[in-house]
């Protein structure tokens, strides 16, 4: 990839300058197959002090050159690497065997980029100054200077002025030189011009030719935009807008995830996806400077090692590769793309985790080249940023091979940490508790009289009664109209179709629900959507709204809602029982209010005389038992019992009840931000996030915190759902483990439960302001998002990607939801608007 020179001025750890970017070496997939950060300071430090004299780097040797070259694109494969010489000859060195080198002469005027590329199974290297661009074939090479000849190449271009970066199409006979602000594509068979490209504003930088369609070709330029290209008709396919203040450096292709990343030379790093219709959909993106802050903080907080399930780890791991190192002026960086962390940084000067980089030649960098791997090492070339040294590097494997234990030692599966117990209910455990039942209380006996038995006796005390006709046979009747002739019902029918519902299965086979089906307007006046369930069954769906009130519509939006209002201020949260009887909603009175869909009034209400703080998040627990609450700093289970008999004189009285069973404080005192935890099935597992940025894991069981997730987002975590499944969908039980958080300016993330790490990032929607939620589907496939640009996004759990934006709401889109026995998907909006989607009209029953 083509460098730009860097200027570091003041802090120049502040300032990255992202000059290469490189796939994953097969130390570096390792490395983010383990993928940790370096939390486990404290123990590492003691377990690695005895291998300090390990260095990272060793330097297989260093070249001088007559002029600078950390302008130049360097060439470097898992064989061989390409190096200048003497500034207008090119050595090639085999990685394993540096002597001798094979010399290449041919150019009249310096080399300023060179490139590697096996192109129908033979290794090529394009070479370019200002005269020619030639293309060499290695082996070809090799054999005529063993033959005792010159090596020869065949040149593909004349004149083409100062070529900055070469690339070779690895499917085609195709070479892209970047001059100025055009790109040549030439023929690397023979010397011709099929065309050139030209609408860049500025120098281009770099150009990529796409390795799944090689019609493709992206060029990036000081213009700070990137542009794909039709090689074909030469047409632009699609400009993106200006990106950063500083230009566009670098460009790499993810072929696995049909994505493209570029980096500017801020340090700043945009992943895109190219999709079929070539309307590129960012992914994400990232601060080089940023990430680097948060793992040097993180280096210092201590972890346990725990190694139990360390080769289970790596097989689940080995799955995923999204890992992509980034050479910048002072070392190297190890990025995982799926989760936006960084895993690793290795510097050109100084200690890693004790670990030596040694005493290397450059120690500022201009430009990187980097190889795939070298019997288990990775091999880096470098140029010197302000000197004319060129060094070829090796990455010591032994010291990879230890900070991946490092890695995965400190991702070990924890099993006692699980949405889905594994284990009996403890003796102690809160979740025994048991609300006293009380019976009638037996009548009182007053009196002396009452305290001996009284014996029965007859009504009549005449010796003789007269028969009243009883014992005598009853009369024949012959005939007996039938009068009372009950109409034949459709009791079966309906039996019939209320069981069929309940067997069947929600459809896991379908798509997404993309196609708009119905929507409605809650209220006359705008008011916020402040949550939103679906009842278990999917046949109701209870709304919570902005001015306090409740309502409760049937899942086809079709008939009138039921109103129920007891709340002075907004509603914050509604939530479904399990057995679907009771809805409950919460405020900021603070109240908390229990419904049942037959009557107006509230079966249960607990105020500010129990509860003193706002209640942020409540719902029902462990299968309806407990009612769970988050208000201040603390997580509150209540016992309840429910009773809808009313006494008509004293209606002001309540029959229902509650008893507080356990109360529970968050470890820093933090105020409860969002909560969550799993009533479809016995749970010990409760979720809370804290306005100080943590996630914290309730073990109910043991009636403690169990672990602890530090500075999950950059903000607070104001929304927290975990994968519940549904009843009509069944899923793998390391499915439930799954959970998400959402926060203001830093997206959403994917967790597992397990590993207490995030496994994926999903940055495609728009949350700036508003507490925007999401949601699972109830078959777990797909994530739908909230989004402040007046849209929904659903997301494949699987790739950060988002598969569709469902447009035209009036307004930001604040809750979804979606439906546990069809595919359906509802959202509610900032100013008071419903809608309902379904898959495509093909795909319904």
């Amino acid at each position: 990839m083509h460098p730009r020179k860097i200027n570091p001025s003041g802090d120049e750890r502040n300032t990255l300058q992202l000059m290469s970017l490189a796939p994953s070496t097969k130390h570096g997939l390792k490395l983010k197959q383990h993928r940790a950060s370096f939390q486990q300071m404290g123990t590492i430090g003691i377990f690695m002090a005895a291998v300090t004299s390990v260095q990272c780097f060793t330097e297989r040797f260093s070249l001088t050159c007559k002029k600078p070259v950390s302008h130049l694109q360097l060439a470097c494969c898992p064989s061989h690497c390409a190096v200048p010489w003497q500034d207008k000859n090119i050595r090639i060195y085999e990685n394993n065997n540096l002597e001798p080198p094979l010399e290449l002469t041919g150019h009249h005027g310096d080399v300023s980029a060179m490139a590697f590329r096996t192109v129908r199974d033979r290794l090529l290297l394009c070479s370019a100054s200002e005269d020619y661009v030639i293309v060499w074939d290695i082996d070809r090479c090799y054999t005529q200077i063993k033959d005792g000849g010159i090596a020869s190449g065949r040149v593909v271009g004349t004149l083409l002025g100062r070529v900055v970066h070469l690339s070779l199409c690895p499917l085609s006979a195709k070479v892209a030189a970047c001059s100025g602000s055009r790109v040549f594509l030439l023929n690397a068979e023979r010397e011709e011009v099929p065309g050139v490209l030209k609408a860049h504003l500025g120098p281009v930088t770099a150009s990529e030719f796409c390795p799944w369609d090689v019609n493709l070709l992206i060029s990036t330029s000081e213009d700070r935009t990137f542009k794909i290209w039709d090689v074909k008709r030469g047409d632009t396919l699609f400009e993106s807008a200006v990106l950063s203040a500083y230009p566009l450096l670098s460009l790499f292709f993810m072929e696995q995830n049909s994505q493209f990343i570029t980096g500017s030379g801020d340090g700043q790093l945009w992943c895109y996806t190219l999709p079929v219709d070539h309307k590129c959909r960012l992914v994400t993106k990232l601060d080089l400077s940023k990430l680097e802050q948060k793992h040097e903080r993180n280096l210092r907080k201590p972890a346990h090692l725990k190694i139990d399930q360390m080769e289970r780890l790596v097989m689940i791991l080995q799955q995923r590769g999204s890992c992509v190192w980034i050479g910048s002026f002072d070392g190297l960086y190890l990025l995982d793309l799926d989760t936006s962390e960084l895993l690793m940084n290795l510097p050109l000067t100084g200690i890693i985790i004790f670990f030596l980089t040694g005493d290397l030649s450059i120690s500022m960098a201009g430009s990187w080249a980097i190889s795939n791997e070298l019997g288990g090492n990775m091999c880096c070339l470098v140029t010197s940023l302000f000197g004319t040294s060129v060094a070829l590097l090796e990455v010591n494997s032994a010291v990879l091979d230890e900070l991946c234990f490092r890695m995965v030692t400190g991702l070990s599966v924890n099993e006692q940490l699980s949405a889905v117990p594994s284990s009996p209910l403890m003796t102690m455990s809160p979740l025994n508790a048991e609300l006293a039942k009380h019976g009638p209380k037996p009548q009182r006996k007053i009196g002396v009289s009452c305290q001996k038995s009284v014996n029965n006796q007859p009504l009549v005390f005449h010796t003789q009664v007269k028969s009243s006709g009883y014992n005598t046979a009853p009369h024949r009747t012959m005939f007996r109209p039938k009068t009372n002739v009950k109409k034949k019902s459709n009791s079966a029918v309906t039996t019939s179709t209320n069981m069929k519902r309940l067997l069947s299965e929600y459809p896991s086979h379908f798509e997404a629900p993309c196609i708009p089906y119905a929507h409605l307007t809650v209220s006359t006046t705008p008011t916020p959507v402040s949550s939103v369930q679906y009842s278990g069954d999917g046949k109701q769906i209870v709304c919570g709204l902005g001015d306090g009130s409740v309502l409760l519509y049937n899942s086809s939006l079709t008939s009138n809602p039921a109103v129920y209002t007891g709340h002075s201020k907004a509603v914050n949260t509604v939530c479904w029982s399990h057995s679907k009887r009771w809805f409950l909603s919460t405020s900021e009175d603070p109240t908390l209010c229990i419904w049942t869909a037959n009557a107006s009034e509230p079966v249960l209400t607990m105020g500010d005389d129990r509860i003193a703080n706002p209640i942020r998040s409540a719902q029902f627990y462990y299968l309806d038992k407990f009612l769970l609450l988050a208000s201040g700093s603390n997580l509150i289970l209540y016992l309840y019992h429910l009773d809808t008999m009313r006494d008509d004189i004293k209606r002001y009285k309540q029959r229902s009840k509650s008893k507080l069973a356990s109360k529970f404080s968050m470890k820093s005192g933090t105020d409860i931000t969002s909560m969550s935890a799993i009533n479809d099935f016995y749970s010990y597992i409760v979720l809370a996030a804290g306005a100080d940025r943590t996630i914290q894991v309730f073990d109910m069981n043991q009636g403690c915190m169990a672990t602890q997730i530090p500075d999950a987002h950059c903000r607070a975590v104001h929304h927290l759902t975990q994968n519940k499944g549904s009843p009509f969908c069944t899923q793998a039980l390391e499915s439930y483990n799954l959970f998400l958080s959402s926060a203001i300016t830093d997206g959403l993330k994917l967790w597992d439960l397990r590993t207490a790490r995030c496994v994926r990032r999903y940055d495609s929607h728009v949350n700036r302001c508003h507490h925007c939620t999401a949601a699972f589907s109830p078959c777990g496939r797909f994530i739908a998002a909230g989004s402040e640009d007046h849209s929904a996004y659903i997301y494949d759990t699987r790739s950060s990607n988002f598969l569709h934006k469902l447009p035209r709401h009036s307004e930001t889109v604040l809750n979804v939801a979606f439906n546990p026995a069809n595919p359906e998907l509802l959202t509610g909006t900032l100013d008071g608007k419903l809608a309902l989607f379904h898959p495509a009209e093909s795909l319904l029953p």
